[in-house]
């Protein structure tokens, strides 16, 4: 189950483990538990500071991870793929090692003084849903009330089908939804606490330069900034941006091959590098001119001689009946997170660019059946692709296809499409339906800056608007493509734009 390299590595990180860590396991003779017992009796061996015992937990098979004054965390299921990260970190912290949060952070989570009972169902392709069960698991460890376990969906199919769960990460709180999709720990924080915490924006100073938003534009704009030596802050509801949606990325130059999350992740640390203020977990609400502009938001205001605007794109609606009502009952934008969950399923993909098709080329392997659904005449998407799919045998492409509504009672059932060409209107059963239409920018909150018919702030070669001190960058912007390294390029463009600016003030 686990190659020696890899055993190689765990064997390092377990070094240092600070004190002795028990693995209590819970076991039946099904099959599944018979690939715990194998993943267990693997790990063991790789550190004299692992102990196992049998214990009968709530899930079977599961096994629990605790310590002398630990013991909130549990794996119903195998943390493998992306849950192997999840499954290290709760080891070291159960072990001793301290949590790689904000001082902050860790008060709030040790003033909890009720009793909080989280689970998280997961899918262990999911690039999403490791935040979620690392910022439950940090709680765990440090607060004795609080106890989290991460449910493999797919080992546990009977029970995510008893719950209705089309979407991961789903978290339970006490036995009741307490959230649909991926949540920071600040997030978690000011949902169990009914209070944000107080960042107190009144006492920073007035930048040089504020960049709201923290994907790759944001964040090298930040970078360029700083560099230059002005004060420079960094404004975002979440670093990374629509960047840690993605899961491969295989065309930035020098990066043969990165994920989202870890290339973030990555540019993160870069920024932290260079004296930025980052303030994550902010929502941006509108900006007032002025001198010096005044940055609204939903935990105060901010005061700034420039702006860069960098706050990127989200997943394009359809506008169709039902769109909204069955979101994560059925309707889903990620395969990587949500494609396990509709195994040996009839699935629906709408959309026939390059996300389309690299969506019905990943569920191929997992779904009984594929419909892709294309409003052209024909798909968009690369020949390289388009010859792919024609490969599969249980994809089945319609063209000229306006989907007209999503249908079902509790979760989808039915999809209804026109053929543009004849005017029939079709209605054909589905499980799920994965919208790939593309992206619109996140503009909405901004009235005062000059847009096209798109949304897109308009901006000069120097990523300037038609408002003084306001510029722009990235996937927000009348960009011609959209793409990360020209979201970066454009980052610093209007960081140098906005300096410029700045010295001939």
């Amino acid at each position: 189950m686990l190659d020696n390299n890899l055993k190689e590595q765990v064997k390092q990180y377990l070094q240092l483990l600070e004190r002795e860590v028990v693995i209590s396991i819970s076991l039946d003779d099904s099959e599944n538990s018979k690939k715990v017992k194998e993943f267990i009796d693997e790990l063991i061996p790789l550190s004299d500071k692992l102990k196992l015992e049998e214990k009968e937990l709530k899930y079977t098979p599961s096994f629990s991870l605790s310590s002398e004054d630990i013991e909130g965390i549990t794996f119903a299921g195998i943390p493998l793929g992306h849950e192997f990260e999840s499954f290290i970190l709760a080891l070291l912290q159960v072990g001793g090692r301290a949590p790689k949060i904000e001082e902050a952070q860790i008060k709030r989570i040790k003033a909890i003084d009720e009793e909080l009972n989280f689970q998280t169902i997961v899918s262990l392709s999911c690039h999403n849903c490791p935040e979620v069960v690392q910022s439950l698991n940090i709680m765990s460890v440090l607060n004795p009330k609080i106890t989290h376990t991460m449910i493999d969906g797919s080992m546990f199919e009977d029970y995510v089908e008893e719950l209705g769960i089309l979407a991961v990460p789903t978290s339970y709180l006490n036995g009741e939804l307490f959230y649909n999709g991926k949540i920071s720990i600040n997030e978690i924080l000011n949902k169990v606490t009914d209070e944000k915490e107080d960042l107190k924006l009144e006492e920073k100073p007035v930048y040089d330069m504020l960049i709201i938003g923290g994907g790759p534009a944001g964040a090298t704009a930040a970078i360029y900034a700083a560099r230059k030596g002005i004060t420079t802050g960094l404004v975002a509801s979440e670093f990374g941006g629509q960047v840690k949606e993605t899961l491969s990325i295989e065309n930035i130059t020098g990066i043969p091959y990165t994920e989202g999350p870890k290339f973030m992740e990555e540019v993160r640390e870069h920024v932290i590098k260079y004296n930025v203020d980052i303030i994550d977990g902010v929502t941006v609400e509108d900006v007032v001119e002025g001198s010096p502009l005044t940055i609204k938001t939903d935990n105060g205001d901010l005061k700034a001689k420039t702006i860069v605007i960098a706050t990127g794109a989200k997943w394009r609606l359809i506008g169709v009946p039902g769109e909204i009502e069955f979101r994560n009952k059925g309707v889903a934008y990620c395969t990587h997170c949500d494609g396990p969950l509709f195994r040996d399923k009839k699935v629906t993909v709408i959309g026939g660019g390059n996300s389309g098709i690299e969506a019905a080329i990943d569920l191929a392997g997992i779904a009984k059946e594929i419909l892709v659904l294309e409003f052209l005449p024909e798909l968009k998407a690369d020949s390289v692709l388009q010859d792919k799919l024609k490969e599969l045998k249980n994809v089945r492409v319609v063209t000229s296809a306006a989907t007209q509504s999503l249908e079902g009672e509790k979760v989808l059932e039915k999809i209804t499409y026109q053929d543009r060409n004849t005017g029939e209107v079709i209605t054909e059963d589905t499980a799920g339906c994965f919208i790939q239409v593309g992206l619109f920018p996140i503009t909405e909150w901004i009235d005062i800056v000059e847009k096209n018919s798109r949304g897109e702030i308009i901006v000069d070669k120097f990523g300037k608007t038609n408002v003084e001190g306001i510029f722009a960058a990235g996937d927000c912007t009348d960009s011609a493509f959209n793409q990360i390294v020209i979201a970066q390029g454009s980052g610093a463009t209007a960081a140098l734009g906005a300096y410029n600016y700045l010295m001939t003030k």
